[in-house]
């Protein structure tokens, strides 16, 4: 299923649902950051998806990761939660989600990279190379938030 982001855009459609989603900012012992380029909107972002019924947040946060990469992650903290009425996701099947996700720290405790049906590249980014992808922005500022450590979770 393809997607289109609108960010800010006065002429995107009404959203007709909202989910929770889960995203991991995940570093290795180099420091690189653990990105995916997506298959449904050829973007780079984290790693991550949607809760399922029965899951918790972490669960859902290991799964997704593991689905979209083949890296195992343990969840360490909570970075922030990120809403806003004014990003929205069209889907070519008629729905048209508002952003609801929250971000995730976790550690990488297994696994080797690989691509899913999800994820057409997988890679440890250096962090002075995360600013030449093509990265939304509501991920960047995720990405932005992971590396200030900050002292207390982000939410809006």
């Amino acid at each position: 299923m393809t997607r289109t982001d609108y960010f800010n855009d006065p002429n995107a459609p009404a959203a007709n649902s909202i989910g929770v989603a889960v995203s991991a900012f995940t570093l290795n012992e180099r420091g690189e950051l653990l990105m995916i380029r997506r298959t449904d909107n050829d973007l780079y972002a984290l790693p991550g998806g949607n809760l399922e019924l029965g899951e918790t947040l972490s669960e859902a946060l290991a799964r997704e990761v593991q689905e979209e990469t083949g890296i195992t992650v343990e969840v360490t903290e909570l970075i922030g939660a990120y809403s806003n009425p004014r990003h929205v996701i069209a889907y070519d099947d008629g729905e048209v989600r508002q952003e609801f996700s929250i971000c995730f720290r976790a550690n990488p405790t297994g696994g080797e990279p690989r691509t899913s049906s999800e994820s057409k590249e997988v890679h440890w980014v250096p962090r002075n190379k995360i600013a030449d992808l093509n990265v939304h922005p509501s991920i960047r500022l995720r990405i932005q938030h992971g590396f200030e450590n900050r002292q207390s979770a982000f939410f809006t």
